[in-house]
């Protein structure tokens, strides 16, 4: 079985190769050498049957994505599937299931099932937890438990994981040095960090990377590496705990593609507006242009309630700086676990900040559609400018509350006053 980027450096068009160059309007061949070299990666696990894979990386369309997931609060599956026909509807282009309470096998099979995009976890979150319904903590772990909840995943068609494989003992001494506001925030990164120092040993997914790999290469599962030591607010952004960890992330990115596996790299994180595009440009260096998936970046601590606009602020800065991977803020982020409502709404605010990057980058297509909007605005063409609209839904609802004459032409901010029409009338046209 040849991996998404082995047979791109053998020449051959996988099916799923072909929907993207199709999709993105990019020509087989430079997607195939884009492939081939890990500046894309396609997610496509074998055993997944995806009617919407996607590309990630250089020269494509900027891609968002959604997180979904129970707690050990709100464990319900059927809520969780609500939050994915929400995230589906804002169209996101992956999802991941961060679940941690109730039946997660079932809820992440479920999810599977239902999802036509690419589906990613993170396997530590499972191994949490059977620990602790063990009765044991997560410091007691044995490495096994999670390189079995790993392969299991990819066994069960998860396309993408995030596996925390920089948190390495250099790091952690690293940061403890330094000393932080917020220390770690990533869960994943605590609970690597946490039983490194109980049990004195080395991360056992930098230790046994090469494992890793195997594991990975048999499904063709994506590694999307984890930034355990992202930073958690503005003061600890860019600080020497986070730079160290992408520095071995670096070579684990090389270490991947030469394993013919996929890989990306995520990054921060609670970043200020002046950092983010340095933030993404020392990413590039050091891991030889792999995709780059950000959360946010957030760019102020006390937007709570707004943190998907904070969110959407750094991320249209990051992705014109370079950032392939837009990972979803909403309303609910430090506050509580998001409902279906804050997940369409996140995705929404996400793609808005995508696209504006994409116009920025001039990506194929993405200024075409601001021109069809505009022309359609400039004649009035309501039909049109709903349809157009990045959240036709809501767009709708507005205009026909406040404008409830479906048959008029302007809308009821400028009434008989629309300088749209009263220039058209000037000018003669």
């Amino acid at each position: 079985m040849l991996t998404q980027c082995e047979a791109a450096k053998r020449g051959t068009i996988t099916p799923q190769l072909k929907q993207v160059a199709k999709e993105e309007s990019v020509s087989e061949d430079e997607l195939l050498q884009l492939v081939a070299t890990g500046r894309v990666v396609i997610p496509a696990n074998i055993h997944s049957e995806l009617k919407k894979p996607c590309g990630i990386g250089k020269g494509l369309k900027v891609k968002v994505n959604a997180n979904l997931g129970t707690s050990p609060d709100y464990p319900a599956q059927e809520e969780e599937l609500k939050k994915l026909q929400a995230a589906l509807d804002a169209r996101a282009d992956t999802v991941m299931d961060l679940s941690t309470g109730g039946d997660l096998t079932a809820i992440r099979k479920a999810i599977r099932a239902r999802c036509p995009v690419p589906l990613g976890t993170v396997p530590i979150y499972e191994a949490a937890k059977r620990m602790r319904e063990d009765g044991e903590g997560f410091v007691r772990m044995d490495p096994e438990l999670l390189f079995e909840t790993i392969a299991r995943h990819g066994a069960q068609g998860v396309d993408y994981v995030t596996v925390h494989c920089g948190v390495t003992w250099g790091a952690v001494e690293q940061l403890k040095k330094q000393g932080r506001l917020t220390d770690i925030v990533s869960r994943g990164g605590s609970f690597i960090a946490a039983w490194m120092l109980a049990n004195e040993r080395e991360n056992p997914l930098y230790e046994q990377y090469d494992r890793l790999l195997e594991i990975a290469h048999r499904t063709d599962m994506t590694l999307s590496l984890g930034d355990g030591l992202r930073p958690g607010c503005l003061k600890d952004a860019t600080d020497r705990g986070q730079i160290s960890e992408l520095v071995v992330l670096g070579e684990l990115v090389q270490r991947a593609r030469d394993a013919g596996v996929q890989v990306m790299v995520e990054g921060p994180g609670h970043v200020p507006l002046h950092q983010v595009q340095a933030n993404v440009h020392i990413q590039k260096a050091l891991c030889d242009e792999a995709p780059f998936y950000v959360l946010g970046p957030i760019v102020t601590d006390v937007a709570a309630g707004y943190d998907h606009v904070a969110g959407a602020i750094g991320g249209a800065l990051a992705a014109w700086a370079g950032a392939d991977f837009l990972c979803y803020v909403t309303p609910a982020e430090h506050l509580g676990l998001p409902t279906a409502e804050h997940v369409y709404e996140g995705v929404i605010v996400t793609r808005i900040a995508a696209h504006a990057a994409d116009i920025a980058k001039g990506v194929k297509g993405a200024q075409a559609w601001d021109d069809s909007m505009s022309e359609a605005r400039k004649h009035l063409d309501w039909e049109t400018q709903l349809a157009l609209a990045m959240d036709p839904v809501k767009a709708t609802a507005i205009y026909r509350e406040r404008s409830p004459d479906p048959l008029e032409e302007g809308c009821s901010m400028c009434g008989e006053f629309c300088a749209m029409r009263l220039t058209a009338e000037a000018f003669g046209k």
